[in-house]
Formats: structure tokens, sequence, C-alpha cells
């Protein structure tokens, strides 16, 4: 078995390939918050337009932060889960022992990271919003220190259901699903391919794609009852939310904002895997 990755590499690999992708991060949630059936990528020029290129990149610090956290625990988690099953069974994870592991990961990853996500999703969501209902915080850490003085800290668990179980959806569709896909690739005879980019990129952009997909629904609910402001002392519950949505725009509410989330989340997990592997191998970690 090869030795153990390093806490901060799946953190710091998924915060790199961020710094790239933000401005479609961005943009997908100002999709999800607004009613409007505005397309992305006009959404993204208007903002460009309007703000300038920087503002593209607004809330980069929640970003990052939040890969800091979340994805730093998700895959850290993963790895040890994995090892350790790993270890008691003496053979490799089978597909089911690989997706329960990824799960479990998950889910504690969402919940350590709700806090930085719901400070993600309004700073990203102020570009789209009215001057009086915008949080503009100046920056992650104060954006946090800002919430629980003025809101408490009940607030950090605000679309914390939602949340965990994208997070659950999330790490499984993009682990199990490149982990498999990497693997059959691998092994088809006709192909015949070696470990190295031109699989990475393939075995990611299928994980990727069906991330985006089964993650859309638990997405856009989770960033709704995150973006929501307290009204006397009250914040609407994901039940109130999700009603209130399908009455006004229909079930299709539910996949709103699949194409700027796949196209933020296909080039991201491609990064985000490239650099991983990259990273594994300087370390001489080999676990995935």
């Amino acid at each position: 078995m090869a030795k153990q990755q390093p806490f901060w590499l799946g953190g710091a690999s998924a915060s790199m390939a961020a710094c790239f992708t933000h401005p479609l991060d961005r943009t997908k949630y100002c999709m999800q918050v607004l009613s409007s059936k505005q397309p992305m990528l006009k959404a993204l020029h208007t903002f460009a337009v309007r703000d300038g290129i920087r503002s593209l990149w607004s809330g980069l610090s929640a970003s990052i932060l939040r890969q800091t956290t979340y994805s730093t625990a998700r895959f850290a988690l993963y790895d040890i889960l994995a090892r350790n099953w790993q270890r008691r069974n003496g053979a490799k994870l089978s597909a089911g022992s690989t997706i329960a592991c990824a799960g479990i990961a998950g889910g504690l990853a969402g919940i350590i990271g709700n806090p930085t996500e719901i400070v993600l999703v309004r700073m990203c969501a102020d570009g789209v919003k009215a001057p009086a209902q915008k949080y503009l915080y100046p920056n992650a850490i104060r954006g946090l220190i800002r919430i629980g003085n003025e809101e408490g800290l009940k607030t950090f668990t605000k679309g914390l259901g939602p949340n965990v179980v994208r997070s659950i959806l999330m790490n499984v569709s993009q682990i199990a699903v490149y982990t498999s896909a990497k693997r059959q690739i691998l092994s088809n005879k006709i192909l015949k391919v070696s470990d190295g980019v031109p699989v990475h990129i393939a075995a990611s952009l299928v994980a990727g794609t069906v991330a985006t997909t089964v993650c859309a629904p638990a997405d856009v609910l989770k960033s709704r009852l995150q973006s929501a402001a307290s009204a006397g002392g009250e914040a609407p519950g994901v039940v109130r939310i999700f009603l209130c949505s399908l009455k006004n725009e229909g079930p299709g509410f539910l996949m709103k904002g699949w194409t700027p989330a796949w196209l933020r989340l296909a080039p991201n997990t491609v990064l985000m895997f490239l650099f991983m592997e990259q990273l594994q191998r300087l370390v001489a970690a080999k676990t995935l």
C-alpha cells in the first residue's frame, strides 16, 4: 500500500482549480438565486461589461476558504476511510466500498464546510442583488465574523440539510465515478493507454458531467436557502422555498443553472484531479 497522502493535498488541488473557474462559479450562483432565464454566457458578459473583468473574481477569497475546509475534509476523510477498509480487508476497494467511503466523507465535509459555503453564496450573489440587499463582505473571514455577530451562530447551519445531501452526492459522483472511469479506460484492451494526463482528463470529464446532473436539485435549493436573508428573525425553510419556487417556476427550476454548473464543474473537476494526480506523484502517494 502506498504511503498516506498529506491531509492538505485535496484542498490544495481544489483551491488551485477554483482560482481558474471562479468566474463561472460566481455566475452559477447568481443564476440559481435569480428567477430570470438569462443565458449563462450573456450573464457573464453583462457582469464583465457592467462591473469590469475583475468583478468576475469577486468572492474568490470565500471560494478558496471553502475549498481549504470542505475539500480538504472530504478528500482527507475519504483517504483515511479507504485506507482503513483496505487494511482490514487486505484488498482494493470495490465499487460499493468506494461509494460508501466517499459518501461518509462527503457528508462530514458538508457539515464542516457549511459556514464558508454560506459566505461564498452571499458574496457571489451580491452581483445580482439590489444595493440595499447586498451583504458587501470585504473578504471571507470578515464575512464569517459579521454573520456570527449580526445574525448569530445558528445562521451557519442555514441550508445544512441540502448542503450535506449535495456534498454526499458530489463526493460519490466525483470520486467513485472518476475512480471507476479511470479504471475502465486503463483496462480497455482496445485503447491500450497508460496512466497519464489524457486518461485523467477523460475520467474527470465523465465525473464532472455525472456530478453536475446528480447534484443540480440539491445545489439549487441550497443556494436559494443560504442566500435568503432572515426576516423578523426567521429564515425561510427549505420546504417553503421549494414550494414557492415550484409554484412560480415549475419543476424545471431544480435544473436551473445546469449549463453554467457544468461549464464550471467539468473544467474544475478536470483541473482538480490533474493537480491532485501531479501532487500525489510529487509526494509519492497514489490513492486514486
